[in-house]
């Protein structure tokens, strides 16, 4: 599912309605986690704190009825866009960090880890790590076959 501009612009409205919940200027929050759920047959995104209150929500049209078997993964990877877009807007909020953004379906059933922010960790994606095992076998390889 290749995403929309409307959608994009529906679901970084959201992100950036989040942000402002938490702006830099207040005093850190102790959250760990902000968790965005999605449903599937209403295309509603609620976005929870810690407590489960809602931080907000929005209806992304083009998610209405989504019967694709790849809809959570195809939704993670929208939003994992926004959020490296935005990296710095979230990266500010006044939470404590090491705090991250998680994916959930309606059942509130964890399904992927968005985003992290903390000062020295950073998640790095699939695609980066694609072939790294054989990246390092080979050069352990080299290391093993030089003595």
């Amino acid at each position: 599912m290749k995403a929309t501009e409307q959608t994009l612009q529906q679901l970084e409205r959201a992100l950036r309605k989040v942000a402002e919940k938490f702006p830099a200027s207040e005093e850190a929050s102790l959250l760990t986690d902000i968790h965005l759920q999605v449903n599937q047959e209403t295309g509603e995104l609620t976005v929870f704190d810690d407590d489960d209150k809602e931080i907000t929500r929005c209806v992304v049209e083009q998610w209405i009825g989504n019967t694709d078997s790849s809809f959570y993964s195809d939704a993670a990877a929208v939003l994992r866009s926004l959020f490296n877009k935005h990296a710095k807007m979230f990266e500010q909020m006044s939470i404590l960090k090491p705090y991250s953004f998680v994916l959930e379906n309606d059942d509130h059933e964890h399904l992927a880890e968005l985003y992290l922010v903390d000062d020295d960790t950073v998640i790095i994606s699939k695609e980066l790590m694609t072939g790294l095992d054989k990246d390092l076998n080979d050069f352990l390889a080299k290391l093993l076959s030089e003595d």
